[in-house]
C-alpha cells in the first residue's frame, strides 16, 4: 500500500501527535466556563492583587542567560544518542563528538568573556 515500506508506524505516529494537541483544545474549550466578567480578566498572582503592570521589560541579561542554557540544553540531547551507541561508532564518531564538544566549549568562553552568566 506504501510506497516506502516500514514507514507505517511514522505515519500512525504524525497522526497521533496530530490528534492529541487537536483533542485537547476541543476539550478545553467545550469544558471551560463561559462567564467574561470584570474578575475573571484580572491578572492571577498566587491569589493576591497584582501589584503594577503586567508588561515589564526584561534586562537583555536574562535573555543571553536563557540562550546559553538552551545551547547546552541541546548539547546534551545531541550527545545522549551518541553516548548509547558510543561502542558501535567507533574512533571517527568519538573525534567528531569531540570536536562538537570543542564548539560548544568556546562557545561557553565566548558567553562568559562577554558577561553573559553574570547575572547581576
Amino acid at each position: 500500500m506504501f510506497v516506502l515500506s516500514g514507514y507505517e508506524y511514522l505515519l500512525g505516529f504524525l497522526i497521533i501527535c496530530s490528534l492529541v494537541p487537536a483533542l485537547a483544545l476541543s476539550a478545553s474549550k467545550l469544558l471551560r466556563p463561559s462567564g467574561k466578567s470584570a474578575e475573571r480578566r484580572t491578572t492571577y498572582e498566587s491569589g493576591m492583587e497584582p501589584i503594577g503592570g503586567a508588561w515589564i521589560q526584561f534586562n537583555i541579561r536574562y535573555y543571553m542567560f536563557a540562550l546559553v542554557f538552551v545551547v547546552f540544553d541541546v548539547e546534551t540531547v545531541f550527545l545522549y544518542p551518541w553516548a548509547v551507541a558510543f561502542h558501535r561508532l567507533g574512533l571517527l564518531a568519538f573525534i567528531e563528538a569531540l570536536i562538537f564538544i570543542a564548539i560548544l566549549v568556546i562557545a561557553l568562553v565566548y558567553a562568559w568573556r562577554k558577561g553573559a552568566l553574570e547575572w547581576s
